[in-house]
Protein backbone atom coordinates (compact mmCIF):
# COMPACT_ATOMS: atom_id res chain seq x y z
CA UNK A 1 0.00 0.00 0.00
CA UNK A 2 1.59 3.60 -1.03
CA UNK A 3 1.89 6.12 1.95
CA UNK A 4 2.29 10.08 1.89
CA UNK A 5 2.85 12.04 4.64
CA UNK A 6 1.71 15.20 3.98
CA UNK A 7 3.16 18.51 6.24
CA UNK A 8 1.68 21.71 6.64
CA UNK A 9 4.20 23.98 7.92
CA UNK A 10 1.53 27.71 7.18
CA UNK A 11 0.59 29.31 10.14
CA UNK A 12 -2.96 29.48 8.81
CA UNK A 13 -3.44 25.89 8.54
CA UNK A 14 -5.35 24.41 5.92
CA UNK A 15 -6.24 27.82 4.91
CA UNK A 16 -2.87 28.84 3.82
CA UNK A 17 -2.42 29.29 0.52
CA UNK A 18 0.51 26.36 0.77
CA UNK A 19 -1.84 24.31 2.02
CA UNK A 20 -4.36 24.39 -0.32
CA UNK A 21 -1.87 23.55 -3.12
CA UNK A 22 -0.93 20.48 -1.21
CA UNK A 23 -4.42 19.68 -0.55
CA UNK A 24 -5.07 19.95 -4.30
CA UNK A 25 -2.31 17.65 -5.38
CA UNK A 26 -3.00 14.98 -2.02
CA UNK A 27 -6.38 14.69 -3.68
CA UNK A 28 -5.55 13.85 -7.25
CA UNK A 29 -2.47 11.79 -5.67
CA UNK A 30 -5.52 10.41 -3.86
CA UNK A 31 -8.00 9.60 -7.01
CA UNK A 32 -4.62 8.03 -8.71
CA UNK A 33 -4.15 5.44 -4.98
CA UNK A 34 -7.45 5.02 -4.44
CA UNK A 35 -6.18 2.32 -1.44
CA UNK A 36 -3.30 4.56 -0.28
CA UNK A 37 -2.98 5.66 3.06
CA UNK A 38 -2.11 9.66 3.91
CA UNK A 39 -0.86 10.53 6.83
CA UNK A 40 -1.49 14.40 7.98
CA UNK A 41 0.77 16.53 10.11
CA UNK A 42 -0.12 19.81 10.53
CA UNK A 43 3.06 22.66 12.23
CA UNK A 44 0.51 24.95 13.27
CA UNK A 45 -2.11 22.87 15.14
CA UNK A 46 0.19 20.56 16.81
CA UNK A 47 3.97 22.09 16.61
CA UNK A 48 7.07 20.26 16.92
CA UNK A 49 9.06 21.85 20.19
CA UNK A 50 11.96 23.66 19.21
CA UNK A 51 15.43 22.29 20.00
CA UNK A 52 16.88 22.44 23.55
CA UNK A 53 20.47 21.22 25.08
CA UNK A 54 17.99 18.38 26.63
CA UNK A 55 16.23 17.76 23.97
CA UNK A 56 19.78 17.77 21.60
CA UNK A 57 21.24 15.66 24.31
CA UNK A 58 18.59 12.71 24.31
CA UNK A 59 19.51 12.62 20.62
CA UNK A 60 22.79 11.68 21.07
CA UNK A 61 22.47 9.36 24.26
CA UNK A 62 22.00 5.79 24.90
CA UNK A 63 19.12 4.77 25.77
CA UNK A 64 20.03 3.14 28.75
CA UNK A 65 22.27 6.74 30.18
CA UNK A 66 18.76 9.05 29.59
CA UNK A 67 16.32 10.30 31.73
CA UNK A 68 12.78 10.28 31.96
CA UNK A 69 12.77 13.84 29.96
CA UNK A 70 15.27 12.27 27.42
CA UNK A 71 13.59 9.71 26.79
CA UNK A 72 10.27 11.12 25.86
CA UNK A 73 12.09 13.58 23.66
CA UNK A 74 13.74 10.84 22.09
CA UNK A 75 10.54 9.08 21.75
CA UNK A 76 8.47 11.81 20.12
CA UNK A 77 12.06 12.09 17.62
CA UNK A 78 11.35 8.36 16.73
CA UNK A 79 7.37 9.05 16.19
CA UNK A 80 8.18 11.38 13.52
CA UNK A 81 10.97 9.47 12.03
CA UNK A 82 8.52 6.06 12.29
CA UNK A 83 5.86 8.81 9.92
CA UNK A 84 8.82 9.63 7.33
CA UNK A 85 10.14 6.19 7.03
CA UNK A 86 6.51 4.89 6.33
CA UNK A 87 5.93 7.14 3.48
CA UNK A 88 6.88 6.94 0.12
CA UNK A 89 5.55 10.35 -0.87
CA UNK A 90 6.36 13.45 1.25
CA UNK A 91 4.65 16.62 0.53
CA UNK A 92 5.92 19.92 2.03
CA UNK A 93 3.33 23.11 2.18
CA UNK A 94 5.41 25.78 2.70
CA UNK A 95 5.09 29.43 2.65
CA UNK A 96 7.77 32.55 2.94
CA UNK A 97 7.94 33.99 6.15
CA UNK A 98 10.88 36.64 6.55
CA UNK A 99 13.02 35.25 3.82
CA UNK A 100 12.68 31.18 4.89
CA UNK A 101 11.07 28.57 5.84
CA UNK A 102 8.63 29.02 9.07
CA UNK A 103 10.22 28.38 12.21
CA UNK A 104 8.25 25.41 13.17
CA UNK A 105 9.57 23.11 9.76
CA UNK A 106 13.14 23.86 11.40
CA UNK A 107 12.21 22.34 14.42
CA UNK A 108 10.73 19.29 12.46
CA UNK A 109 13.55 18.93 10.19
CA UNK A 110 15.90 19.59 14.18
CA UNK A 111 13.72 16.28 15.05
CA UNK A 112 14.64 13.83 12.37
CA UNK A 113 17.93 14.60 11.96
CA UNK A 114 19.73 12.45 13.84
CA UNK A 115 22.97 10.42 13.11
CA UNK A 116 22.82 6.63 12.76
CA UNK A 117 18.85 6.84 12.00
CA UNK A 118 18.60 9.14 9.14
CA UNK A 119 21.90 9.68 8.13
CA UNK A 120 25.13 8.70 8.39
CA UNK A 121 28.92 9.88 8.51
CA UNK A 122 31.54 7.84 6.64
CA UNK A 123 34.70 8.40 5.28
CA UNK A 124 33.41 9.72 2.09
CA UNK A 125 31.32 12.52 4.20
CA UNK A 126 27.58 11.95 4.89
CA UNK A 127 25.33 9.61 3.76
CA UNK A 128 21.46 9.90 3.32
CA UNK A 129 19.68 6.96 4.93
CA UNK A 130 15.74 7.69 3.71
CA UNK A 131 16.59 6.66 0.34
CA UNK A 132 14.08 5.62 -2.68
CA UNK A 133 11.29 8.52 -1.51
CA UNK A 134 9.63 11.08 -3.54
CA UNK A 135 8.96 14.37 -2.25
CA UNK A 136 6.69 17.81 -3.74
CA UNK A 137 7.44 20.78 -2.14
CA UNK A 138 4.95 23.51 -2.61
CA UNK A 139 5.78 27.01 -2.01
CA UNK A 140 4.11 30.23 -1.58
CA UNK A 141 5.71 33.93 -1.31
CA UNK A 142 3.80 37.57 -1.20
CA UNK A 143 6.64 38.96 -3.61
CA UNK A 144 8.84 37.16 -6.38
CA UNK A 145 12.57 36.14 -5.11
CA UNK A 146 13.97 34.95 -8.19
CA UNK A 147 17.69 32.70 -8.34
CA UNK A 148 20.02 34.38 -5.66
CA UNK A 149 16.75 35.69 -3.46
CA UNK A 150 15.55 32.64 -3.19
CA UNK A 151 16.55 31.08 0.15
CA UNK A 152 14.56 28.32 0.54
CA UNK A 153 14.97 25.80 -2.50
CA UNK A 154 18.61 25.55 -1.66
CA UNK A 155 18.08 24.92 1.96
CA UNK A 156 15.40 22.51 1.20
CA UNK A 157 17.14 20.87 -1.28
CA UNK A 158 20.63 20.44 1.01
CA UNK A 159 18.24 19.29 3.92
CA UNK A 160 16.21 16.78 2.24
CA UNK A 161 19.41 15.17 0.53
CA UNK A 162 21.25 15.09 3.67
CA UNK A 163 18.61 12.69 4.85
CA UNK A 164 18.65 10.67 1.35
CA UNK A 165 15.46 12.19 -0.31
CA UNK A 166 17.35 13.52 -3.15
CA UNK A 167 14.11 12.90 -5.74
CA UNK A 168 12.37 16.53 -5.07
CA UNK A 169 9.73 18.57 -7.02
CA UNK A 170 9.23 21.88 -6.39
CA UNK A 171 5.62 24.17 -7.25
CA UNK A 172 5.62 27.43 -6.61
CA UNK A 173 3.24 30.35 -6.31
CA UNK A 174 4.88 33.62 -5.58
CA UNK A 175 3.58 37.50 -5.78
CA UNK A 176 0.84 36.88 -4.20
CA UNK A 177 0.65 39.98 -2.15
CA UNK A 178 1.53 41.76 -5.40
CA UNK A 179 -1.97 42.58 -5.95
CA UNK A 180 -5.07 40.59 -7.01
CA UNK A 181 -4.12 40.00 -11.04
CA UNK A 182 -0.36 38.78 -9.90
CA UNK A 183 -1.60 36.42 -7.65
CA UNK A 184 -4.52 35.19 -9.33
CA UNK A 185 -1.87 34.36 -12.51
CA UNK A 186 0.45 32.63 -10.08
CA UNK A 187 -2.41 30.30 -8.18
CA UNK A 188 -3.46 29.04 -11.50
CA UNK A 189 -0.41 28.75 -13.20
CA UNK A 190 0.67 26.48 -9.41
CA UNK A 191 -2.37 24.43 -10.17
CA UNK A 192 -1.44 23.74 -13.97
CA UNK A 193 1.83 22.68 -12.70
CA UNK A 194 -0.21 20.17 -10.69
CA UNK A 195 -2.11 19.09 -13.00
CA UNK A 196 1.14 17.88 -14.95
CA UNK A 197 2.91 16.10 -11.97
CA UNK A 198 -0.52 14.14 -11.55
CA UNK A 199 -2.58 13.98 -14.18
CA UNK A 200 -6.21 13.42 -13.79
CA UNK A 201 -7.91 10.54 -15.58
CA UNK A 202 -9.97 11.39 -18.59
Amino acid sequence: MSTLLQINASLAGAEGQSSRLAHRFVADWQAQHPGGHVIMRDLASDPVPHLTAERFQAFLSPPEARTLEQSAAAEYSDALIAELKAADTIVFAVPMYNFSVPSTLRAYFDHIARAGVTFSYTASGPEGLLKGKKAYVFITRGGIYPDAADTQTPYLKQFLGFIGITDVTFVYAQGLAMGQETAQKSITAAHSAIEELLPRAA
